[in-house]
């Protein structure tokens, strides 16, 4: 009977210390957990340093619910990033702090960064804004190298916020990593002076990796230059493009779509198109094929000369601007600006809009019920991959019948002009004798 009860008692206190939960009563605590020190200081020389980081808090933590293993799932290892390298540290929970440290030990000579990025939740799952930074060197003199700039999502036209930011230090390959804010910046200091290759992620799922669907791209840096600037992140693909879709656009034009990204510097000449009728073979003159986003700027939707005129109510002329050839707009050069020159919500670069869909133009209307073969010959993606021939075919709808059955039958309900004149009622309820005479008595 004691040992049942003994079991019991450790079973439920096993159970009450597995789930942690806020202390009972006083007032709802709104506040995130605040940041009170870290050992050990930040920016300083430490010869022989063999301990744990710490970050202190003024309240106890969530350690979450995904545990720690190594792996980089951890609801803690998501939050910690260890540069150089990029190896999951070793991430220990102690209530108020957290530890971390690298699994092969600390390096000597050689400058870390340690970063607990935003997200760290209370127990009552208040979750901080704030991000704390530890750097220091294990010998030598510090650095006092600064990188900064900012993450563009190039298709959404629009700053990316928590973007992972990994600076390769050349020649060494010593890769130092960081997240973007709200407002798609980064800055990282001090750094080593020297040559940089800064790459930008689009971080979708979080996991501190770049996956192989996730935008990215990739600027070189020289000695001595800290602005990186605006870094514009797309979908990149090994393979070119393919076609999608083939649909109608109007009578002179066709929309193709494709698997990826067009570059929007690219123009296809007319001898580069093949476009003819599937039945007689017959070319539809095509005088050239451009990306969507710019096919839209220089052309402009016609207006119809006559209500019936179908042919001019779905063309497009060009505007007067798209007689002259006008090169698309490219981003102007990174140019180093002033921090806080631009507002929190302004890109600094004005580039082109993405766009996986390519319009050819044609001549002549397009025929109604035929079927056209179309083929493309070089056509670059966004990423640089070239597609030496894609083929398509499309089938220009025919218009439908006007309805001829239903007639609008002549109302025969309303008064003409000149039944205008109200009449009085006649009288049935009199008989005919008493009216005849009152006829007659009626003075003339």
């Amino acid at each position: 009977m004691r040992r049942l009860t003994r079991a019991a008692v450790a079973l439920f206190a096993l159970v009450g210390c597995a789930r942690m939960a806020p202390p009972p009563g006083g007032p709802p605590d709104a506040s995130p957990p605040r940041l009170i020190a870290t050992i050990p200081e930040s920016v300083a020389v430490l010869d022989g340093f063999d301990g744990w980081v710490e970050f202190q808090f003024d309240e106890v933590i969530s350690e979450g619910s995904s545990p720690n293993f190594g792996i980089g799932s951890g609801d803690l290892e998501r939050l910690v990033l260890l540069s150089p390298g990029n190896e999951v540290p070793r991430v220990a929970w102690h209530r108020t702090r957290i530890a971390v440290k690298p699994r092969g030990g600390w390096r000597p000579n050689t400058v870390y960064r340690v970063e607990l990025v935003r997200g760290l939740r209370d127990l009552r799952q208040n979750v901080s804004d704030t991000a704390a930074i530890v750097t220091f060197s294990t010998g030598g003199a510090l650095p006092t190298h600064e990188l900064s700039g900012r993450a563009v999502d190039w298709a959404g036209q629009r700053a990316f916020p928590a973007a992972l930011v990994e600076a390769m230090l050349l020649p060494d390959s010593l890769v130092y990593r960081s997240v973007t804010d709200s407002a798609g910046r980064f800055r990282m200091h001090p750094m080593p002076e020297g040559e940089y290759l800064v790459t930008i992620t689009l971080d979708q799922d979080h996991n501190r990796r770049r996956s192989g669907r996730e935008a990215w791209d990739t600027v070189r840096v020289r000695s001595g230059i800290g602005a990186v600037g605006e870094v514009w992140a797309f979908q990149r693909d090994t393979l070119p493009p393919r076609i999608v879709d083939v649909a109608p656009r109007d009578s002179l034009s066709i929309t193709i779509t494709l698997t990826q990204p067009v570059d929007p510097a690219l123009r296809i000449a007319a001898d580069a198109i093949i476009m003819r009728s599937q039945d007689d073979s017959l070319d539809a003159g095509p005088i050239g094929a451009l990306p969507r986003a710019v096919h839209d700027s220089l052309y402009r939707a016609a207006t119809p000369r006559a209500a019936n005129d179908s042919a001019a109510r779905d063309s497009l002329v060009p505007s007067d601007s798209a007689a002259r050839a006008r090169p698309v707009r490219v981003a102007p050069p990174l140019v180093p600006r002033r921090e806080g020159a631009t507002p929190p919500d302004t890109l600094e670069q004005k580039r082109p809009s993405l766009s996986t869909q390519l319009v050819v133009r044609v001549r002549s209307p397009l025929v109604p019920g035929t079927r056209y073969v179309v083929v493309v010959r070089g056509v670059r993606a966004v990423g640089g991959a070239v597609a030496d021939s894609i083929r398509g075919s499309v089938e220009i709808p025919k218009p439908a019948p006007r309805d001829t059955t239903t007639r609008v039958r002549p109302d025969t309900t309303r008064r003409t002009p000149a039944d205008t004149t109200r009449r009085a009622p006649a009288d049935t309820t009199t008989p005919p004798s008493v009216r005849e005479a009152a006829a007659v008595r009626r003075p003339r």
